[in-house]
């Protein structure tokens, strides 16, 4: 076949194009962009702060239904077959992707938004404000964001893995609410072409975001100011390193990545424990996971409709990162239905509701534990440094207390680039695959086009790294989140039609 044609041109230009004609002006107009694009946004978050909360909680309930019901026991694929991947495996690599290095980030960070602008009639600075700081960044990386990524994955994977169709697409998840018409027509291209802008945006925006967290750490350690030479340089390690894994594929390349990782993160967790306030961080660990249960339902739906002010940052910051996160649902979802071939849909929904949630409970739990550590020893006044100072920066700040502080400094840099790694590499072989011609239900998506897409999302990264307008992009991904959430009950709803349909779950379950 003709390499030419394993391109789907007429979803992959219009997306690639749209995304340039949005960009240039922003570009050029920064922050007038900025402004109208967050008011925009501020106006969506003002007007649907409760239908945001109730969509992370619709969507779990969803989750159990799902797993939990007659659908929960449908094989995704042959009922004999065995699961592609071990279970440790399965859930390295969808840990990998779902939390990839924000983890390290918000771990380490969060906790200090919350402690200097906590919710009402709580001191900032104080006991209570740190207890609410931790546990709302476990909250933040729980049930609710994992449903947000895995609930369109039953309708892709059972178009994928049982009924064999060959395009592993949104439009053809919807084939049977729609049509043959709307599928191959318009329509189809429209759904399709709306999923690859929010993924391309949403991937330059990582590539562009994600390299501060390297370059402050490596600032620190060799003792040099951030530079745009600095930020090149390690975007361009890690292009090569997450193009080279997704030319290498999922076998030998994104599972080998994930793992090892998975080794790498807990032997540095340990190496905290050890060499740091060990005793402390299991205790604050403790407590925070206590506040987290004790409060969940308030974290969870709470508007703070009552109070005079403006929105305390769990109250604002929940609500975007649910928008947020809905960019980047149906990327998580048709990466997540790729992996699962062999897998039930209880599997599936569970794995990625409850693996990446522990981890991301423990890097917290470690990560945030120190840095708090930290600041009731008096050793860093971090809340003043983060409002002062570049975010970023407070990372090395924090690792520099530990004995070895320079050891924990180039551990932390390998983790966050894998994670970095992980999460770019699932993307551009996501993309790939959707926008290939080959039948995605027998074969991979071609490595040419891996590159192809990498190159693609490191040049739009990079020249708005350098005009500006990765910030305007940015709002731009959150806002493509609305969309998106219709979409996400849209293939729910297809998912349960299809297997309904089919009676798959007479058919199409492993037998005792």
């Amino acid at each position: 076949m003709n390499k030419k044609k394993l391109i789907d041109y007429s979803i992959f230009v219009p997306s690639l194009l749209i995304i340039i004609a949005i960009s240039i002006p922003f570009a050029l107009y920064e922050k007038e962009s900025l402004e109208l694009l967050n008011a925009i946004f501020d106006y969506i978050v003002e007007v649907f702060s409760w239908g945001y909360l109730w969509y992370g909680i619709i969507l779990v309930v969803a989750g159990l239904y799902l797993s939990f019901s007659k659908y929960g026991q449908v094989v995704l694929g042959d009922p004999n077959e065995k699961p592609r991947f071990s279970l440790f495996e399965y859930a390295s690599i969808l840990i990998a992707m779902g939390v990839g290095s924000t983890i390290m980030r918000t771990g380490m960070l969060q906790w200090t938004s919350v402690a200097n602008d906590p919710p009402a009639g709580v001191d900032p600075g104080s006991a209570e404000a740190l207890l609410w700081g931790n546990s709302y960044s476990m909250f933040l990386w729980g049930f609710q964001v994992f449903a947000i990524f895995v609930m369109a994955a039953p309708a892709m994977a059972y178009i994928l893995h049982v009924k064999k169709r060959p395009l592993m697409r949104i439009s053809e998840a919807c084939r049977d609410i729609f049509g043959d018409k709307f599928t191959d027509g318009i329509g189809g291209k429209f759904l399709d072409i709306l999923f690859l802008i929010s993924i391309l945006a949403g991937a330059a925006v990582t590539l562009g975001l994600g390299a501060p967290i390297i370059t402050h750490n490596l600032s620190s350690l060799l003792n040099m100011d951030v530079t745009f030479t600095m930020t090149i340089i390690v975007t361009i390690i890690w292009v090569f390193l997450f193009s080279l894994s997704a030319y290498l594929g999922i076998e030998k390349g994104i599972k080998r990545l994930s793992t090892w990782n998975m080794w790498l993160a807990g032997l540095f967790a340990i190496f905290i424990l050890i060499a740091g306030p060990g005793v402390f961080i299991l205790n604050y660990f403790s407590d925070s996971l206590n506040f987290l249960l004790s409060n969940y339902l308030n974290f969870s739906l709470n508007t703070e409709s009552v109070y005079e002010g403006s929105a305390s940052h769990v109250q604002s910051n929940t609500v975007f990162w649910f928008a947020y996160s809905a960019t980047w649902a149906m990327l998580h979802s048709v990466f997540a239905a790729k992996i699962s071939r062999g897998r039930t849909i209880k599997e599936m929904i569970l794995t990625y509701l409850l693996a990446p949630t522990l981890i991301s409970w423990i890097a917290t739990g470690v990560l945030g534990g120190l840095g708090v550590n930290r600041y009731l020893e008096g050793d860093l006044g971090i809340l003043e440094f983060v409002e002062n100072e570049e975010r970023m920066a407070a990372i090395p700040e924090i690792l520099n207390t530990l004995p070895l502080g320079s050891m924990a400094i180039v551990i932390f840099i390998i983790v966050a680039l894998i994670f970095l790694t992980t999460t770019l590499d699932s993307t551009t072989y996501t993309v790939a695959a959707y926008t290939s011609t080959r039948d995605m239900s027998k074969f991979e998506p071609p490595k040419t086009l891996r590159i192809i897409i990498a190159a693609v999302i490191t040049g739009l990264a990079l020249v708005l790294m350098r005009i500006g307008g990765l910030a305007p992009l940015e709002v731009i991904s959150g806002l493509m989140g609305l969309p998106i959430i219709a979409l996400q009950f849209l293939l729910i709803y297809a998912a349960k039609r299809m297997i309904d349909k089919d009676q798959a779950w007479k058919h199409n379950i492993r037998k005792p």
